[in-house]
């Protein structure tokens, strides 16, 4: 199953890369309460992440299961960052898509 899901285990950790980065860039701008859900949503989307990648390295049954979860959280997260201008969420966002992606064609295997 592993092998299976090696690419879905680079994009979940290129994910959890970009979302940690993007919450910490976003507390840091002039206003962070106008970014509030932004990071909300990045701080969700990496721990989901990581938990998903957990999922997939000890091999369990509900695999699956939680990459359909987390690929729906990616999308939230990609959505609202992509509405925003900052490189960080540009770079996140398409992190999440490529995560998002990534997890769908997994399952749909």
């Amino acid at each position: 199953m592993h092998n299976h899901y090696q690419p879905c285990i680079e994009a979940l950790k290129s994910c959890i890369e970009a979302c940690e980065h993007c919450a910490a860039a976003c507390r840091s701008e002039g206003s962070p309460l106008h970014m509030q859900r932004c990071i909300k949503l990045d701080t969700d989307c990496a721990e989901f992440c990581r938990l998903t990648l957990n999922f997939l390295q000890r091999e369990s049954e509900f695999a699956d299961l939680v990459v359909e979860d987390c690929a729906e959280i990616c999308r939230a997260c990609g959505e609202e960052c992509a509405g925003h201008q900052f490189d960080h969420c540009q770079q996140c966002a398409k992190a999440c898509q490529h995560c998002l992606d990534t997890c769908l064609k997994a399952v749909a295997n």
